[in-house]
């Protein structure tokens, strides 16, 4: 993929909500860490569904931001689960924008996060099969 794909995933959004004057620097510019929050957020409902039940960030892999986020911006969060472990799932986000006014829609950013499946004390606990 290159970073300005002309579509986005085939699959349906985990999380799709719009970006607002909150979520923006003293500049008017959206927070990338408010991007990261919702990738974050997609990637622990995407682990929590897999792992039925309560999971935990434990890595995030590099992020870019490839093009920003604006106020107003549709953002769609899309997550692939890459693999599992033992107790593990590495999961893949990918981050789009829809411009307000328009149909025009880039990625912004993406990265890989791993989480870890934990048990009602907090203790990393095996996945249950498929």
């Amino acid at each position: 993929m290159t970073t300005q794909d002309p579509v986005p995933p085939a699959t349906v959004p985990v999380i799709r909500t719009i970006a607002m004057p909150a979520d923006t620097n003293p500049a008017g510019d959206v927070f990338g860490g408010w991007l990261m929050a919702q990738m974050d957020m997609a990637a622990g409902n995407a682990a929590a569904r897999r792992a039925r039940g309560r999971c935990a960030t434990v890595a995030v892999e590099a992020m870019s931001f490839h093009s920003p986020v604006r106020v107003g911006d549709e953002v769609s969060l899309y997550a692939e689960i890459l693999s599992t472990g033992r107790t593990s799932l590495r999961i893949r986000v990918e981050a789009w924008r829809r411009e307000r006014e328009g149909e025009h829609t880039n990625r912004v950013t993406e990265a890989v996060f791993t989480f870890v499946a934990l048990d009602a004390t907090g203790r990393p606990r095996p996945l249950p099969s498929v």
